[in-house]
């Protein structure tokens, strides 16, 4: 027969649409044409896959050979089909078993020897043929990052000429066994909050954003340890689900940072205040993933805050409401998941110095209305604790104690977030409109100085819900039924610190 249809997948976020390979052999000059909406990658593959099923010692067809990647208007990148594509020309010139393809996708780029070269995106493709119920052929870089697909029934593969002698009855691929999820990467390799000196009020509020997932945003002057405490921010969190860690696996494996060492371990990312904003939120004539979707169910540390353009922070403004961002282009479209928990630092006017008490600042008030200008009302809006970092006097650095643990404070708060699954399924930070005024009521004398507050701050309501949200998170560290007064005040002390920084 001269047709082959092979299955493969292509990648559209974290979508793995499937794609049909349909190999046809005709007579005429000899010729090979790719078709399907390929980009430079894929038409490359030409090169490859002749060079590589010629040096497995088979014979390339000398023939006209069109190769369709179906659906035609579903946009193909990267070399990912070169395997799909070499398996239907042998299947179509009859040198492998066509009736054994059935039932099997096929992922990996080959080089031009015949071995297969890992490609980004595999978890997606597994994931896609487990629901499917097909086995998946991929290079064997890849096996344990498909394997973590549920019920995927994975065969990992060295070359074509291992791929073809399992086709052909000679030598089966070994199926992975189904092992389940690796155990979490172990949390003593982030660094400990132990390390911090002095600094209660920050390392409250460091807590309190760990045991509700919000927002927190540090400002004061240069070397005060707001960098320091950001950094120990992933190891209070409590441990990933098996559903966040594959969701995190799943955007790392997009941009090819998968590391099964890292599984279960909450995505850190810190990137220079010179992004752009399709660095930080996504973007590319290939709509590929953002540092905000790198960083989703952790943490995005955005470290020198003003200094960002102004741009690019107020295109956070929506996936930091909605948890997804969407990019879209011409003629691509893709959605990632941005579910992070936003930390930023901040010094309080240029020079870093305005308000410390142990050395003069420089700065102009204008300087300093323009460097705090940098930072809209909305955006500021959405931050649920702001906190001073001040300067420490030398005594307190030199005999100060060492702080409290990092597994100690752990520990408050996975209990607290196991009451808010428990109650409402999510984190706090998390909670709809509706919710909040379900969940988050306070008491009537904590209600009755929220009203107050409303008044006299003007808070906005997005403000008031999330004071309440995080008033429900001071509550819950507390193992409290309801918000007191008590958590009301120190809610609205946050926000009063972002209006009167």
């Amino acid at each position: 027969m001269s047709l082959a249809l092979v299955r493969a997948r292509a990648l559209e976020g974290l979508a793995a649409p499937e794609v049909t390979v349909e190999v046809h052999l005709a007579n005429g000059l000899p010729a090979f044409s790719l078709v399907g909406l390929p980009d430079t990658e894929v038409r490359e593959a030409r090169d490859r896959v002749r060079a590589a099923i010629q040096s497995s010692q088979f014979e390339f067809p000398q023939r006209r050979i069109t190769v369709n990647l179906a659906p035609a208007d579903l946009p193909k990148e990267g070399g990912r089909f070169d395997l799909a594509i070499a398996v239907g020309i042998l299947a179509a010139s009859g040198q492998v078993d066509m009736a054994r393809i059935d039932g099997l996708e096929f992922c990996g780029e080959l080089s031009l020897t015949g071995d297969l070269r890992p490609v980004r995106g595999v978890l997606a493709a597994g994931l896609a043929a487990a629901r499917a119920d097909r086995g998946l052929v991929l290079p064997a870089g890849n096996a344990a990052e498909a394997a973590l697909a549920r019920r995927a029934c994975v065969l990992p593969a060295t070359s074509l000429l291992a791929v073809c002698a399992h086709l052909n009855g000679h030598t089966p691929l070994a199926a992975l066994p189904e092992a389940g999820p690796p155990p979490a990467a172990a949390a003593a390799s982030v660094p400990d909050l132990a390390d911090v000196r002095g600094q209660l009020q920050a390392r409250r509020a460091l807590e309190v954003a760990a045991g509700g997932a919000h927002s927190l945003l540090l400002f004061g002057p240069p070397g005060t340890g707001k960098s320091m405490l950001a950094q120990r921010l992933p190891g209070v969190l409590p441990p990933m689900s098996e559903e966040e860690a594959l969701e995190a696996a799943a955007v790392a494996s997009i941009e090819g940072e998968f590391d099964l060492r890292s599984w279960g371990r909450r995505p850190f990312r810190a990137p220079h205040h010179s992004a752009s904003a399709a660095a930080l939120v996504g973007g590319g004539a290939v709509p590929r993933p953002g540092e905000i979707s790198l960083a989703h169910r952790g943490v995005l540390f955005l470290d020198e805050l003003p200094e960002f353009d102004r741009r690019v922070l107020e295109s956070l403004r929506e996936p930091l409401e909605t948890g997804t961002i969407t990019v879209s282009r011409a003629r691509r479209r893709a959605e990632f998941p941005a579910r992070v928990q936003l930390v930023a630092a901040m010094n309080p006017c240029p020079c870093g110095h305005h308000g410390d008490p142990l050395r003069a600042c420089r700065c102009t008030p204008d300087q300093i209305a323009r460097y705090r200008s940098r930072l809209s009302g909305p955006l500021l809006d959405r931050i649920d604790l702001v906190v001073e970092v001040p300067a420490l006097p030398p005594e307190a650095l030199a005999r100060g104690a060492a702080g409290e643990a990092s597994a100690a404070v752990r520990e408050r708060v996975f209990k607290a977030r196991s009451a808010q699954l428990a109650r409402q399924g999510c984190a706090n930070a998390d909670l709809a409109a509706g919710e909040v005024e379900r969940h988050c009521q306070p008491d009537a004398a904590g209600e009755t100085l929220l009203q107050q507050a409303l008044q006299r701050l003007k808070l906005s309501a997005r403000a008031y819900h999330r004071v309440l949200r995080v008033a429900r998170t001071l509550a819950d560290l507390a193992g409290v039924e309801r918000p007191s007064t008590a958590h009301v005040a120190e809610a609205i002390q946050y926000r009063r610190s972002l209006d009167g920084r």
